[in-house]
């Protein structure tokens, strides 16, 4: 099973976390299931920017973006170019080394 290392994040995992992923998963619900609460207001459906994630290592491991993910990642705050919406980027067999923006464009922050 492939390895996500998540940098630290002052809100979502402070001293940072490594998981386990299963091929296929997506970023965001490998994160989900550890605790690790990435935002994602629209409920995984690639109609918002808030599952923005920067792949900063493994990112030509994930199968290249839709149209749909490219054109909301255009509206994503402090897009990069190894810029990806969790809820659409599946891990393959790479690890990947993924930072979580510390800013989103969602004003409000909702329970999930």
């Amino acid at each position: 099973m492939p390895t996500l290392v998540f940098l630290p994040h002052p809100e979502l995992c402070p001293a940072g976390a490594a998981i386990s992923a299963a091929s296929g998963e997506t970023i965001l619900d490998a994160a989900l299931r550890q605790g690790i609460a990435i935002e994602h207001a629209c409920e995984k459906c690639c109609a918002c920017t808030t599952c923005h994630v920067i792949v900063r290592q493994g990112f030509k491991s994930l199968a290249p973006t839709e149209e749909r993910e490219e054109d909301l990642l255009d509206k994503a705050w402090g897009l990069e170019p190894e810029s990806r919406l969790s809820c659409q980027a599946r891990v393959q067999q790479a690890d990947l080394i993924v930072e979580i923006p510390r800013y989103s464009i969602n004003y409000v922050r909702e329970g999930h």
